[in-house]
């Protein structure tokens, strides 16, 4: 039963995931279409929203059909109350389980994932703080660009 059920859902569960994955890398790549800044810039209006909604329902789904179910106990904080979302070990990619509930905040990320096949638009348009590894500025940079997103009162979303 184990085997057959394996035989099955494996197949199954990696159609879903390749399936889900284009689609999160079509509302990304058409919300993040022609955005001037390219990262300088947040991203306003009907974009964000669309980022927000689509991405955080797809994510979502992405882990319910891995198996994994997202159960949120309390509140949320909002933006206002907390521009800086602190998640730990911040060492795996259950680090997107967060991203989901939360509305898809951006992320401190490596700067080589930015040029990662479909994954990299992902992640563009969460409009991610880059960390280059070759770089010897790159943590004060990362720091104060946080920092300035923290007080920007609203118009980048939460860091992660």
């Amino acid at each position: 039963q184990t085997v057959l059920q394996g035989i099955i859902l494996l197949p199954l569960r990696a159609i879903c995931i390749a399936f889900l994955l284009l689609l999160a890398w079509l509302f990304a790549s058409i919300a993040t279409f022609r955005h001037p800044g390219k990262g300088s810039v947040p991203l306003k209006g009907w974009r964000r929203r669309m980022i927000q909604t689509t991405l955080s329902c797809l994510t979502r789904i992405l882990f319910f059909v891995m198996g994994f179910q997202v159960k949120v106990k309390g509140k949320i904080a909002s933006l206002r109350e907390a521009p800086i979302f602190v998640a730990a070990p911040h060492s795996s990619f259950f680090d997107a389980i967060i991203c989901a509930p939360t509305g898809m905040p951006s992320i401190v990320s490596r700067a080589e994932n930015l040029s990662t096949p479909v994954f990299g638009t992902i992640l563009s348009s969460l409009q991610p703080v880059s960390v280059s590894r070759q770089d010897p500025d790159s943590r004060k940079n990362t720091v104060t660009e946080i920092t300035k997103r923290a007080l920007s009162r609203g118009q980048w979303p939460q860091v992660l």
